[in-house]
């Protein structure tokens, strides 16, 4: 499906700041987070699949894509699962489905359980908030500093990348098992939401932030979905958010890594599918 993605696109006011908003389709509304250093284009290969029955909403967190940092600092999980609840108070979306990878999914774990009338069902893609509250927290802030430091020379180089395979593997080795595979216009938007400036202070909020004994608390159906060469959050976490969660039930596509919606996109369209129509 080709798309001008900018008639879709517009501004929306949530917690006095502009957010970045993408919107398409009618009919049961789906809510899209992306993850850390990712943008609303991290769902490229998705919303024209769901636009077809759906109305689909994807959006730039505050300090990421296009949307500035929030009024609110510090950033928080928290303070971001709010944002998406007074985000959809602004669109009007009484309950959703709602998908999130990585961060992202960290942050859907958080809205349903702190907003739970929000959450029809939850989608889980390979969810940060379990690994991260046992990880090294300085050492990984300091190698973040040192990435968004040099994130303007990688900016000028993100085109480069994307066109050669073997620079693209490069550069994306740790979020797709097979970056090479990925068409470049599809690599290129992935690389453009490095270097933000939430990028940092996002990374210590999910670092610092424990949300383990409350998981048992979602209440809604869950699908978890991961990948089993995912080399950011271990495909252990799938199975410990599934025994965690009490209505959830996990899918793990093999030779997938951190983000089976562009790695493998029409199974996970169909996977989806049939857990948004049950």
């Amino acid at each position: 499906m080709d798309i001008d993605w900018r008639v879709h696109q517009r501004w929306v006011e949530v917690a006095g700041r502009p957010v970045n908003v993408v919107e398409l389709g009618e009919g049961p509304p789906m809510v899209f987070i992306h993850g850390l250093s990712g943008s609303w284009q991290n769902w490229l290969e998705t919303l024209p699949h769901f636009a077809r029955s759906h109305r689909v909403v994807a959006f730039d967190l505050p300090g990421f894509g296009a949307s500035g940092m929030p009024a609110e600092l510090p950033i928080s999980i928290s303070g971001y699962a709010r944002i998406v609840d007074e985000l959809c108070d602004a669109l009007a979306i009484d309950a959703a489905a709602v998908v999130g990878n990585s961060m992202g999914g960290f942050i859907a774990a958080e809205l349903a359980i702190s907003f739970p009338q929000r959450v029809e069902r939850l989608v889980l893609v390979s969810a940060a908030g379990l690994s991260s509250d046992s990880m090294r927290r300085e050492p990984l802030l300091t190698s973040a500093r040192v990435l968004a430091a040099t994130s303007s020379w990688t900016a000028s180089k993100l085109e480069s990348f994307a066109r050669r395979p073997g620079l693209r593997r490069l550069a994306l080795r740790y979020v797709f098992h097979r970056p090479d595979r990925l068409p470049a216009a599809l690599a290129f938007e992935q690389m453009k939401g490095s270097g933000k400036p939430g990028f940092v202070p996002a990374l210590d909020a999910l670092l610092s932030y424990p949300i383990r004994n409350r998981i048992p608390q979602i209440a809604c159906p869950t699908l978890i979905v991961w990948g089993t060469h995912d080399r950011l959050v271990p495909v252990r976490d799938a199975s410990e958010f599934e025994r965690l969660i009490p209505d959830a039930r996990k899918v793990v596509f093999p030779e997938t890594g951190h983000a089976s919606m562009l790695e493998r996109p029409a199974r996970f369209n169909a996977l989806l599918d049939s857990f948004v129509a049950a």
